[in-house]
């Protein structure tokens, strides 16, 4: 059932059948990204929808002040981000700000899918908040970089590590820097959320952060109940993926889309609802956000990450991109293995607020009651741990009711912060 192991300096030829389950567990992770294998949009309509960027296409035409910033990291990658200084009609002076995160597959897009009364990026601007969305890069809005093209294989050379090292960091700095030296805010969404704690836990931008709300929140990734996922795990995702020369993986590529459907048919998979399948069974989205999504999702990452993700399904760890052998992580680490990420090395008083769902099988429970545990010795005023049994992973960020049930509490949570 296990795939040959493999070093980075060299591609083993793997069979089809590895190739295309291993290549399933990209979709799993990336929440709603796997609509596109069921709707099938146009494959240009994100990049036509990023035309006129996130301010004119889904802030402004809402009465809302809408600015188009873009920030520079240490690597060279150049970022998008969209601020939405205040409410309508509010005076923006003095803000506290909010810094948004998105998930994998995903763009800034994510926080502004339904309703100026639904969406978490609108009710943050409304409550008096300065709002920031972050655009990660590899998407459509984040796809410069001093030196390189997006055709260079040295442009996709990244997983989560860089986004945690680099990517944050220059945004976090952008904001605050950007907002008279106030500290912010910054709520993740899935891949966003396991950013916050690579950093956080390597004591990063400390002194810029207020709290973090942590939606979907992945760390342990070892009980992924999605069978999809688990099989994609099994079968050594990396040697499959490095077989293939995929340095960008792109969810509306034709291969990827064929490799899906090849998934599909095969004897035991029902793919029929292709939303539950992947990210569990969803209970209150908000039909009129999905005609957003497809419009502007999913978008494009690194192969390298997806490998890293399918990594820590397999390994049940939170530690740095694994490069296959000793020498080469001594390489890049300066160790034979690479080097771990010790979340109860979060401050114990820094403010921490998780939110997970019972029905969700990427954020799944056992592995969101594992993060809580390392994380037991939190002052007991410092973190707030909200379950919702009947939330699934999308829910936390479309859901038509994600105001009353996530958001409301959210922003109470931060209010008690900035006292």
């Amino acid at each position: 059932m296990f795939g040959p192991a493999m070093s980075s300096g060299g591609r083993s030829r793997s069979s089809s059948t590895v190739a295309v389950a291993s290549l399933t567990i990209l979709l799993c992770v990336g929440a709603v990204a796997v609509l596109v294998a069921a709707a099938r949009p146009d494959p240009d309509a994100p990049r036509a929808a990023a035309a006129n960027g996130t301010c004119q296409s889904r802030v402004e035409p809402f009465g809302y002040k809408c600015e188009e910033h873009t920030v520079t990291t240490a690597d060279g990658y150049i970022l998008s981000l969209q601020r939405i200084p205040g409410g309508r009609g509010q005076s923006a002076a003095g803000n506290v700000p909010v810094l948004l995160q998105h998930g994998l597959f995903m763009d800034g897009v994510t926080w502004l899918m339904n309703s100026p009364a639904e969406s978490l990026g609108y009710i943050l601007a409304d409550g008096g908040y300065d709002v920031w969305i972050a655009n990660s890069r590899g998407t459509v809005y984040s796809r410069g970089h001093t030196t390189l093209s997006t055709g260079d294989p040295a442009y996709w050379d990244w997983s989560w590590d860089e986004l945690a090292s680099s990517d944050l960091p220059a945004v976090v700095q952008y904001v605050y820097a950007h907002s008279g030296g106030q500290r912010m805010h910054y709520v993740g969404h899935s891949l966003g959320t396991l950013i916050a704690f690579a950093a956080i836990s390597e004591q990063q931008q400390l002194g810029m952060l207020r709290s973090a709300g942590l939606l979907s929140p992945i760390a342990y990734l070892d009980k992924v109940s999605s069978p999809l996922a688990r099989g994609g795990a099994d079968v050594f995702l990396g040697e499959a993926l490095y077989w293939l020369g995929l340095n960008e993986f792109d969810p509306t590529g034709e291969t990827v889309h064929k490799l899906v459907t090849d998934v599909c048919s095969q004897p035991g998979i029902n793919c029929y609802n292709l939303m539950s399948v992947f990210t569990g069974d969803n209970c209150c989205l908000d039909n009129s956000s999905v005609q957003v999504f497809l419009a502007h999702e999913p978008q494009a990452s690194a192969t390298k990450n997806m490998v890293h993700l399918a990594q820590m399904i397999r390994r049940g760890t939170i530690a740095k991109y694994d490069y296959g052998n000793a020498a080469d992580n001594t390489k890049h680490y300066g160790q034979a293995a690479p080097p771990a990420y010790d979340v109860s090395a979060i401050p114990d008083d820094f403010p921490l607020f998780l939110s997970y769902g019972g029905r969700d099988s990427l954020s799944d429970v056992q592995d969101v009651k594992h993060l809580v545990q390392a994380l037991k010795s939190h002052d007991g005023d410092k973190l707030t741990v909200q379950y919702l049994d009947d939330y699934a992973h999308a829910d936390f960020v479309m859901a038509g009711n994600a105001r009353e049930r996530v958001y409301a509490p959210l922003m109470a949570f931060f209010k008690l912060q900035e006292k």
